[in-house]
């Protein structure tokens, strides 16, 4: 298959999964971009999610594999295979194992940031700098300071930046949104319900050893805590530890606070509670909580979220997802289905998934990949090309994946402090507390320089 042909088949795969969710004339005003353009990409975090998120933009646009950066060399050798074998060219990338470096070269034009949270900030900075646009995933910081850095960068820059909340791109949740909430369906909406159920919290307790010699444990720590070697940082593990992220809430909650917020049109919130921590597996090595339930004010509406990695799930059809609830109807919402619910008469309806994978048969058997969030994040690929394309805002712009991260952030910092903690977004700070000020912006490690010092 030559480069037309496979553009002219990956646009007919992107229309024929548009019209089977009803978004075709959505996609085709919103997400128009040039197919032929050459985008040159490079990734810096060569993880599970990097290249995930690698990979479907490469099947939806003619780009080039440049550059790919991580301090694991091992993970940078299993990409770089990868890339040779699906991208057009054939070509080997460039493999770097500092980010300054790649970006000091100069030569590309989209920069994918898929590295642990701790590291989003500085990345998604200086690649500003260098002039690229960006995709960046959530939560796009781990304290509030860096992430207004992080906006502030992509304005004075003049860069598109789209954040990895890609509910907002997600069909069969587009379509729920015009369909019930966009013609007013559900009624007044005062309460929405977010959740995860998941056991996704690690558990056991690995002991302590010497970093593997493929992995620059130094560069890999960075502005974070140092804390000794573990298995577990290699993976995914590293979410188990608050020194690198935010836990199953900036997780898992940043997804459904963000959807919420899109869905319903709500800013930030100006009033944030939390209780929870470690109430049942006390003995793992983890220290992010296994229980916890946040409250997030907006104005004429409550969003609750609640997570507990231990237990059964309160519907096991919605482990984690969003319940609207309406006086005239209740919705819910996940990845894989939504539900609308009537109260007084009407039909429900029942919506799943639409998997892509005769479209991109590359889904089928690609390693760990989330074969159904695959279309959501081709489109929210798409998203970003046209915002490219028109130097437009995308869907989940920067300043909105802020948004979500820093009530996040917050929900978790009422845990540390024992109290609610007002926002007041115009001023972007705390109301009237200054030890909740502080926690904003947390200490870096030497070398490295936070970038609103």
């Amino acid at each position: 298959m030559n480069r037309r042909e496979f553009l002219h088949s990956s646009a007919l795969g992107v229309a024929a999964a548009a019209a089977a969710t009803g978004q075709s004339a959505e996609y085709s005003r919103h997400d128009e971009y040039a197919r032929d353009k050459l985008r040159r990409v490079g990734l810096i975090g060569c993880g599970w999610y990097g290249k995930g998120d690698l990979f479907r933009l490469n099947q939806v646009a003619n780009i080039e594999i440049v550059s790919l950066c991580d301090v694991n060399s091992q993970m940078t050798a299993e990409a770089a295979d990868m890339a040779v074998s699906r991208q057009r060219s054939k070509k080997r990338p460039r493999i770097y194992s500092d980010y300054r470096k790649m970006l000091a070269e100069r030569d590309l034009d989209i920069v994918l940031i898929g590295t642990p949270d701790h590291w989003h900030a500085l990345t998604m900075i200086e690649a500003a700098k260098s002039g690229v646009d960006i995709y960046v995933q959530k939560p796009i910081s781990v304290d509030v300071r860096e992430g207004q850095a992080m906006v502030a960068a992509a304005r004075k820059y003049n860069r598109v930046v789209q954040v990895g909340t890609q509910r907002r791109s997600t069909p069969h949740i587009i379509e729920a949104k015009k369909r019930f909430l966009d013609e007013g369906k559900l009624g007044k909406i005062a309460l929405v319900e977010i959740y995860c159920y998941y056991h996704m919290r690690a558990s056991g307790n690995p002991p302590d050893t010497a970093p593997p010699s493929y992995l620059d444990y130094e560069m890999w720590t960075g502005p974070a805590p140092m804390r000794p070697y573990n298995k577990w940082l290699e993976s995914r593990g590293w979410r188990a530890f608050m020194e690198y992220g935010n836990g199953i809430m900036g997780d898992m909650g940043v997804h459904m606070l963000d959807m919420t917020r899109w869905m319903m049109k709500l800013g930030a919130p100006t009033r944030i509670s939390s209780t929870g921590g470690i109430l049942v597996d006390k003995a793992s090595k983890a220290n992010i909580s296994d229980t916890q339930t946040a409250t997030f004010d907006f104005p004429d509406t409550r969003v609750i979220w609640q997570h507990r990695s231990w237990g059964a799930p309160v519907d096991p059809e919605y482990s984690w997802g969003a319940t609207f609830y309406g006086d005239k109807a209740t919705l819910k919402v996940s990845v894989y289905s939504y539900d609308f619910i009537p109260l007084k008469g009407g039909t429900p309806v029942h919506k799943d998934v639409v998997y892509e994978l005769e479209q991109y048969p590359e889904d089928k058997t690609e390693k760990d990949l989330e074969k159904h969030v695959a279309p959501a994040t081709r489109r929210h690929m798409q998203n970003l090309l046209a915002a490219i394309d028109k130097r437009g805002r995308p869907v989940a712009d920067i300043e909105e994946g802020y948004i979500s991260t820093a009530a996040c952030i917050l929900a978790n910092d009422s845990v540390k402090l024992g109290r609610d903690i007002h926002w007041d977004q115009a001023k972007q700070d705390v109301v009237n507390d200054s030890e909740a000020h502080r926690l904003l912006q947390r200490k870096y490690r030497a070398p490295w320089e936070h970038p609103e010092a």
